[in-house]
């Protein structure tokens, strides 16, 4: 009989392989994939199965309880782990940033900005900050971690960090998505919810996209250093 346990297990391998199959086949997305309608269309397609597949497969046991849509047991707590993650990625991206370049191998925050596509930067910029969070916080945070913690609190953190790095199909970025995703899963175990995480999540993934049109990282190493990491942060 199929587990929840064994379909999310096998839906995360399956995607993992698309990624990387699609990254070493493809190679890198053009640098104005952010500045394209298809892009945003295409982006919401893909979140909305796997919201589809996520939400399926929550069902074969207590759905609210699997996805952990409830009230944090304390947003104090969750705010002061979510400052403390945003500085454990700053030291990151200082320290092992400038050697793996995770942003340039994900390449798809832009150099430039370009103003008559900015409709089609804001859409995506919603996704990316909105849509991704909420799904992927549902997926790994949220159905993985319940699916993995009666292996142990911290064996289901780890093993949501890799799951959530693997996912990305990257290969220098894995380190940074890996550690972020395992922090994320942290900040769940602690507070029993998965709104902190997609809060957390969101915001990286919005200061990627400010960071990356701003003209900043090309003169300031800190800056370029972290573009680098929540660049490769993002779900693309």
């Amino acid at each position: 009989m199929r587990t929840p346990l064994g379909l999310w297990a096998g839906f995360v391998l399956a995607f993992a392989t698309l990624s990387y199959t699609l990254r070493f086949s493809e190679g890198k997305p053009p640098k104005d994939v952010l500045y394209r309608w298809s892009t945003f269309e295409g982006s919401l397609i893909q979140f909305a199965v796997i919201a589809a597949i996520v939400y399926g497969i929550a069902g074969l046991g207590r759905r609210g309880q699997l996805l952990a849509l409830r009230r944090p047991t304390s947003w104090g707590q969750a705010v002061a782990i979510g400052i403390g993650i945003g500085f454990l990625m700053l030291v990151l991206a200082l320290t092992l940033g400038p050697l793996l370049n995770p942003g340039r191998e994900q390449g798809v925050t832009p150099d430039v900005w370009r103003p008559n596509h900015a409709a089609e930067y804001v859409a995506n910029g919603i996704v990316i900050a909105v849509v991704a969070p909420i799904v992927e916080e549902l997926t790994f945070r949220g159905l993985g971690y319940s699916l993995l913690v009666r292996f142990g609190r911290w064996t289901a953190i780890i093993l949501v960090g890799v799951a959530f790095g693997l996912a990305h199909g990257l290969v220098q970025a894995f380190p940074f998505l890996a550690v972020f995703g395992a922090a994320l899963a942290y900040l769940r175990s602690r507070v029993d919810s998965v709104y902190p995480g997609m809060i957390v999540h969101g915001t990286f993934n919005a200061v990627a996209l400010a960071v990356a049109v701003s003209g900043k990282p090309q003169q300031e190493n800190i800056l370029r250093a972290c573009a680098a990491v929540w660049s490769a942060l993002s779900p693309f």
